[in-house]
């Protein structure tokens, strides 16, 4: 499995491509912000001659949803999400409105995701792990064979996502944390929705929030 990483949008959210030896290509959390933005992530596809065959949020914040319309209408493919984050999705505009971007209504999902599904391609296998408290649907992203999670905003190096916002909750977010990501093996490198890769292992030696 190739991973290739990108940092979009002014929030500065990682954007994923995980690909198989196929050149079939997931995109997790698709962060593209603007046409330039949208180009760069175009040129690499087509530049390395990958063909996307899914897109995965992690969850629905707007920052982690700026290009699934770009997804739909360049590549013909609908996003896949928890059924727990559909309001935000819907919310989307109503949250840009507080802002002084514009942006259209975003399309509604290709399907649900539910705890511990397989999500399969090529030669990949991604387990969805759901992971509530920084919202309600959070998903993780867990290759057992490649001996890596991408855990969106619920895990980050050193840190853990807020929960201050609609659906968050900070008990909650601990205990999926603990559950679900914690009990992977240490050597799990951690690929987050923000920031630096890390290891599962040194998030539990060594994460404040975790140690409290």
């Amino acid at each position: 499995m190739k991973i290739h990483k990108f940092v979009f949008s002014p929030i500065e959210v990682n954007t994923y491509i995980i690909a198989g030896d196929s050149g079939d290509c997931a995109i997790i959390d698709c962060a593209c912000f603007n046409k330039e933005e949208c180009d760069i992530f175009e040129s690499f596809i087509s530049s390395n001659k990958l063909n996307p065959v899914a897109l995965l949020n992690t969850h629905c914040h707007f920052d982690h949803i700026f290009g699934n319309k770009f997804v739909l209408e360049k590549y013909n493919l609908k996003t896949q999400y928890h059924e727990l984050e559909e309001s935000n999705r819907t919310g989307f505009i109503e949250r840009i409105m507080r802002s002084s971007w514009k942006f259209d209504a975003q399309p509604e999902p290709m399907r649900y995701i539910a705890d511990n599904e397989m999500i399969e391609f090529d030669t990949i296998s991604l387990k969805a792990l759901h992971v509530p408290g920084h919202t309600s649907g959070s998903l993780a992203f867990y290759s057992e064979k490649n001996g890596c999670v991408f855990t969106g905003d619920a895990l980050f190096a050193g840190s853990i996502g807020r929960t201050d916002l609609p659906g968050g909750d900070f008990n909650t977010l601990i205990d999926s944390i603990q559950r679900k990501l914690f009990t992977l093996p240490p050597s799990t490198v951690v690929y987050p929705g923000h920031g630096t890769h890390s290891e599962i292992g040194k998030e539990i030696a060594s994460n404040p929030w975790l140690k409290r």
